[in-house]
């Protein structure tokens, strides 16, 4: 009677029908940053917190202040300034310029006469044309602006009563052409002039 071979000591474990079996399709690569990618969000990030940075800066900056509106009126401003151009009084040259300039700009200010910018000639034109002023006043006033031009720009060289008879004539053209209000103070006459009677 033949004998059966023997059993092996370790068997091979049969193939168990529960088991699963990985059938997943295979995944594309993952794409790793480059150091470009890198520098760039840096830099970004940077530039967000400099942003940030910048913002908070000027919210904490104090606010100007609003300069306050120059309330002074304008006849009151050139009397003030008329007053100072008499330290101006012994240099003819200086001190026709400096009471014509006054008196162009008052006049640009109170009746919107384009004055500063113009020749004489052609403001005098202008103002012929203007109902702003009346005829008396518009032939003293083209009256000073000659006088002034004789000492500006033909060398004329007048004394100083002469000057303070043209300091008179540019008050009184203030004086002719400001608002009556009851505050406004009249700019006080040249010595001279306070000193002698007042001529009708």
């Amino acid at each position: 009677m033949a004998m059966a071979p023997p059993a092996p000591a370790n068997p091979a474990p049969l193939p168990h029908a529960s088991v699963e079996v990985d059938i997943r399709p295979a995944q594309p690569p993952v794409e790793l940053p480059s150091d470009w990618d890198g520098a760039l969000g840096l830099a970004w990030l940077l530039a967000l917190v400099a942003l940030a940075y910048y913002a908070w800066r000027r919210w904490l900056r104090p606010r100007p202040t609003p300069a306050p509106a120059d309330s002074e009126p304008p006849h009151t401003r050139a009397r003030e300034q008329l007053r100072a151009a008499l330290a101006l009084l012994g240099r003819p040259e200086p001190f026709c310029v400096r009471i014509s300039q006054v008196l162009r700009v008052y006049l640009e200010e109170r009746l919107d006469l384009r004055a500063p910018e113009r020749a004489t000639e052609e403001f005098i034109e202008e103002l012929r044309a203007s109902a702003l002023l009346d005829l008396p006043h518009k032939q003293r006033l083209a009256e000073f602006l000659e006088r002034c031009d004789l000492v500006k720009f033909a060398r004329y060289e007048p004394g100083e009563p002469e000057l303070r008879d043209l300091y008179d004539a540019a008050v009184q053209l203030v004086d002719a052409t400001t608002p009556q209000f009851p505050t406004a103070a009249a700019a006080p006459r040249s010595p001279t002039a306070a000193a002698a009677p007042a001529s009708s």
